[in-house]
């Protein structure tokens, strides 16, 4: 079993996060797609050193950032964006692009559904082509309706791989799944090999194993589809202020460490796992990784 993890859930330099990986036995990493923030030298320079590979970018929607934008403008930029996290991890020796086409945090449909399609068809089309010309795979990502309106569902996903072409595939996740799938292992079951990568985090998004998932069907099905990939850690701790926190000394109080687009800020604080502490994450970060190579 081979282990991944993103970097998008923790706001901290990127060698922290590659030593924590390392550390607890992760193969690879998922770069957040902030391309001002790394120099392709030193991150293949910091993945050498500590043994652990690029496997896929995951580009950044935020702000105006989404290829259904209502603006020709916005929509160019956009791709633009998208192709350059492209280039990225193709130079940093990654594989997999993962693609969530509207922006992240807009639940509320901008245009007609119809231009909207066309759009991004055309969109995920160049970005595709593109993708080929550097050697690396375009995977769509369904993320749960509070988080975007325009792909949810895996059967919506595989309606946009069917539209643009044979070499794109998807990236499941199972926490977006439980929320939207009928079934999350049937939903496995029906993208198939257009499986590309597989996020990881409990119902509750949570480390797997501290919820409600069953990993045990969850890595069957997996297997059924012939899916020998990844699995990239996504887990994002909930964030207790109260005193019915079940884990003490959680929660990090220094927010003025968040130099970052105000909108990401936002979001991590109120999604994301930069307020908790350094060693609270780390037990979750080892923690995934016993739990699901226990099962392997």
């Amino acid at each position: 079993m081979r282990l991944a993890m993103h970097n998008w859930m923790r706001v901290e330099p990127l060698e922290t996060t590659i030593a924590r990986l390392a550390r607890y036995g992760y193969d690879s990493i998922e770069i957040n797609g902030e391309l001002e923030q790394w120099d392709v030298g030193d991150t293949r320079r910091l993945l050498d050193e500590y043994g652990v590979s690029c496997w896929g970018v995951v580009p950044s929607m935020f702000g105006t950032r989404s290829l259904v934008a209502a603006s020709e403008q916005d929509r160019a930029s956009s791709v633009a964006y998208v192709k350059a996290c492209a280039r990225f991890l193709a130079d940093t020796g990654g594989e997999v692009l993962m693609l969530i086409p509207g922006t992240i945090g807009v639940v509320i449909p901008t245009s007609d559904p119809d231009d909207e399609w066309r759009w991004l068809v055309e969109s995920t089309t160049e970005i595709n082509d593109f993708a080929r010309s550097v050697g690396v795979r375009v995977a769509v990502e369904p993320i749960n309706r509070f988080e975007t309106y325009v792909i949810n569902r895996i059967d919506q996903a595989l309606a946009l791989c069917d539209a643009v072409g044979d070499d794109v595939g998807v990236a499941v996740d199972t926490f977006h799944m439980n929320i939207e799938e009928d079934d999350l292992y049937a939903a496995i079951s029906r993208a198939g090999s257009r499986i590309l990568d597989v996020h990881v985090a409990d119902n509750n998004r949570m480390p797997a194993g501290l919820g409600s998932i069953d990993w045990e069907r969850v890595l069957k099905s997996l297997e059924e589809v012939g899916y020998d990939g990844p699995l990239a850690a996504e887990f994002v701790a909930n964030v207790d202020r109260t005193p019915a926190n079940r884990y003490p000394g959680a929660l990090e109080t220094d927010l003025d460490k968040l130099d970052i687009d105000p909108m990401q800020r936002q979001f991590i604080i109120d999604h994301g796992s930069t307020i908790l502490t350094e060693s609270f994450y780390d037990w979750m970060t080892k923690m995934n990784a016993q739990y699901l190579r226990g099962l392997g």
